[in-house]
């Protein structure tokens, strides 16, 4: 068959993921570039706008014209030059399979939600569980606490591993845990055995989501946090302790997860209405 290039664009609420994909039809997926740009309170709309058109498609040396689909997830179903949007667990599934092709289940650990759901070998949805509205099992909560505590999102995985004594924090409540930690800074407490703590309430609150999902085997942690290492370890060391099986694990495209999958969905669905002659055009930037 003849590759298809396809754009995935996952609007998140922290950062928007692109991604450029070629495809062939016959199994081959290869992926061309990739750009993650974080908000900072910037419009979503106009940052994904620019970083397609004047960052990730002049880089790769690809024409506009030249990308048969353009597909989005998220909150990207307002991109005006999108060809389709596509359901945000439904990509995250696609792109785990691409990422981990054995993971049976993926955590998606976001700014402002955790979800847990468990898929098939062609990325069907079985089941999902989500975090409550608290935010303390969120993304934005993390980075709140790192502000607090004076150190980067980049920095807080190495430093919670690095940690001897890890204190006791609450996961019932972001209110309640910040309080925590306000308290725990006050008593001298050393920031990594604060950040460990962290790291395991909100470890636990991620794999009971996934044991209420029914999750077994492989499991991909995708989102913003899979590149945070010591709470991965947090949930590896937490299934253990709950004498689960689950195998843990994250990728370094993690983050790209929804793009990647919009962006297969985006080639899928592209063959099949080309077979029934059906020609989609993406709408003008």
């Amino acid at each position: 068959m003849e590759p298809l290039l396809t754009g995935g664009i996952d609007v998140g609420s922290s950062a928007v993921k692109l991604v450029l994909m070629r495809t062939d039809g016959a199994g081959r997926e290869e992926l061309l570039g990739r750009r993650v740009e974080r908000l900072r309170r910037r419009d979503p709309l106009e940052v994904a706008t620019r970083c397609w058109h004047d960052e990730l498609l002049p880089e790769a040396g690809v024409r506009p014209d030249e990308v048969a689909y353009v597909a989005t997830t998220g909150e990207g179903d307002r991109i005006e030059f999108r060809t389709g949007h596509f359901y945000g667990m439904t990509a995250h599934a696609r792109g785990a399979l691409f990422l981990r092709p054995g993971a049976r289940a993926v955590v998606d650990i976001g700014g402002l939600h955790a979800r847990a759901f468990t898929i098939d070998e062609r990325a069907k949805v079985l089941v999902q569980a989500m975090t409550s509205q608290c935010a303390s099992g969120s993304g934005q909560f993390l980075e709140n606490i790192a502000r607090f505590l004076g150190v980067t999102l980049e920095e807080i995985g190495a430093l919670s591993r690095r940690s001897e004594k890890p204190e006791k924090c609450s996961s019932i409540c972001a209110v309640l845990a910040e309080t925590d930690v306000i308290n725990m800074v006050s008593r001298g407490i050393k920031v990594e055995d604060i950040l460990h703590g962290i790291h395991d309430s909100m470890a636990g609150r991620y794999v009971r989501l996934l044991l209420t999902a029914g999750a077994r085997g492989e499991v991909l942690v995708t989102g913003g946090l899979a590149a945070d290492t010591g709470l991965v370890a947090a949930m590896r060391d937490d299934a253990q302790r709950q004498g689960s099986t689950l195998e843990i694990a994250s990728h370094p495209d993690s983050v790209l997860a929804g793009a990647i999958g919009a962006a297969l969905w985006g080639a899928h669905r592209q063959r099949v209405l080309a077979k029934r002659g059906v020609v989609l055009r993406a709408d003008p930037a």
